[in-house]
């Protein structure tokens, strides 16, 4: 297991503390783009390699699913914070922060909401949660994903919204609503729309890109508290990256003044070779080309990755390789050894970070 040194300051490198006292390791640490990572539940409580990989390659979290819907409120009048504690908890023990993901968003909601029928108990119970939440973790959750995933596939088009409870019974204002209310309860949170599927050469990206821009340009000219725009960069490792449309979205968002966030990286690797050395560079390639035009516009405030290790991913769920191995998208292998993703986010993460 690399230690958590020699991951912030790279490999042989000293940790000298100079006359002034300042030690360099603690301030390489603070110069570079900050590395996150979002936390599985039973990992985290039963994996103690888990536990060592998330302390020495880490500076931020993100609970997976802690904070959705179906989890946090299983009943109307219930919430249960336990999963989302703990990791705020395990981060703040280990000097590292934690983000909030997410408010709002169009999935993960428990059967309940299907008994909500009118604007105003839409609007209840959106305020109810997103007051009850925000304020619990006031002060200690700095960024959150207000909105998640708002644009809608083509045959979905309302106002190029995908549906949702929310859209149903308040239309698009719930967005604006959503926003108005988390920076209410905490004026200093950094607040986000966080997407995917817009970073691609092929029919999907280029217009959901473009949805997104307009969206974002409507709230920004409204005056809603929009700070930043997640990129969550689930990229599909069949398409290339598209990286001129990912440049040009990248400054027009720092344009705005936003900031730009990669949320979710992760490479999908169902369709590349079975040869791991081969894959494992396809991988490393794929998340090379989105990073580089975004870097090329701006500096991004992190990058994360959805989970750290191939022994604990979503992919195969839904991307599962028809030869039978096991998928591969993420910075660790299954026995938490780096690879080339981990070499390609290292690298920018200490992007001009001096």
């Amino acid at each position: 297991m690399v230690s958590r040194r020699q991951v912030i300051v790279g490999s042989g490198a000293a940790l000298a503390v100079g006359k002034s006292g300042i030690n360099h390791a603690e301030s390489a640490l603070i110069r570079r783009v900050p590395y996150g990572a979002c936390v599985n539940r039973v990992a985290l409580e039963k994996d103690v390699d888990y536990r060592a990989a998330l302390k020495a390659y880490c500076q931020q979290l993100t609970p997976e699913g802690g904070l959705f819907w179906d989890g946090l409120r299983p009943a109307r009048d219930q919430f249960d914070f336990s999963f989302a504690d703990a990791v705020l908890d395990f981060a703040e023990a280990n000097r590292m922060t934690m983000r909030g993901h997410a408010l709002v968003w169009y999935a993960a909601m428990p059967g309940w909401t299907k008994e909500i029928s009118s604007a105003a108990e839409a609007e209840r119970e959106l305020a109810t949660h997103i007051e009850r939440v925000v304020a619990r973790y006031r002060g200690k959750i700095k960024t959150w994903h207000v909105v998640n995933e708002p644009i809608g596939d083509p045959e979905d088009t309302v106002a190029d919204l995908r549906p949702s409870v929310w859209l149903r019974y308040l239309g698009p204002k719930y967005i604006d609503l959503a926003f108005r209310l988390a920076h209410q309860i905490d004026p200093s949170a950094e607040l986000l729309l966080n997407e995917y599927d817009i970073e691609s050469v092929n029919d999907i990206s280029p217009p959901r890109r473009q949805a997104l821009l307009r969206l974002i340009r409507d709230l920004v000219s409204r005056g809603v508290p929009l700070h930043g725009v997640g990129m969550q960069g689930h990229i599909r490792g069949k398409d290339p990256i598209d990286g001129n449309g990912v440049y040009r979205f990248a400054s027009d968002v720092r344009s705005m003044g936003l900031s730009l966030h990669v949320t979710e990286l992760d490479v999908i690797d169902d369709t590349f070779p079975a040869s791991v050395i081969e894959r494992d560079a396809m991988v490393a390639e794929r998340a090379r080309d989105f990073l580089t035009p975004i870097f090329a516009a701006a500096r991004p405030s992190v990058i994360a990755t959805w989970g750290i290790t191939d022994r604990y991913t979503w992919v195969p769920t839904w991307f599962k390789r028809r030869d039978g191995l096991p998928n591969r998208p993420l910075p660790l292998d299954a026995t938490y050894r780096p690879k080339p993703l981990w070499q390609v986010i290292d690298y920018f993460c200490q992007r001009n970070a001096a």
